[in-house]
């Protein structure tokens, strides 16, 4: 029954149910809080994604007999298979995709310099989130969650100075 093309959004979910059944409701605020810092992701994915993925036998889904009648989903034993071998792949040479849209607006010719202050300021916000994070969670993070975390810090700091540097070329 399996033979669909697996995407980072079909991985996700896999990952995400690979430590605990949840419903796409869950799905989608668990992706909030953790994955979706680094891999954004539309709502409807969150909910279109799981239905695919049990229609090949990737997971299983039960629905609720009475109440709001919620999907509950979870991982099967070919769901671990795919997950694992996408886990075990040899990393590649790709790099990541830059998806900037005020970046985007630059490049075509937009004022650059209030763009560079609101975006400095809004990677300040996003760096602190993420350092009270780190300072609430980390000694709780399992080592890969604690690298994204590293990663998105240094990430913030190297995009807040990188739109003061902006502002300061465009002033």
């Amino acid at each position: 029954m399996q033979g669909i093309k697996l995407t980072p959004t079909s991985y996700i979910v896999l990952g995400l149910l690979a430590r605990r059944e949840r419903t796409p409701y869950e799905l989608k605020t668990s992706c909030a809080e953790g994955v979706g810092n680094m891999w954004s992701l539309q709502h409807t994915q969150l909910y279109a994604e799981p239905e695919r993925l049990a229609a090949s036998g990737y997971l299983t889904v039960t629905q609720e007999e009475t109440g709001r009648r919620r999907k509950v989903y979870r991982i099967t034993d070919a769901g671990r298979e795919a997950l694992g071998a996408w886990l075990g792949a040899s990393p590649t040479d790709e790099l990541p995709e830059v998806r900037d849209i005020h970046l985007l607006k630059v490049f075509f010719g937009a004022d650059p310099l209030p763009i560079a202050r609101r975006q400095a300021r809004a990677h300040e916000a996003k760096l602190a989130e993420y350092q009270e994070l780190t300072d609430s969670l980390e000694k709780a993070l399992e080592f890969g969650q604690a690298m994204a975390l590293r990663a998105g810090i240094a990430h913030e700091r190297e995009m807040i100075q990188f739109w003061l540097d902006v502002a300061e070329a465009a002033d």
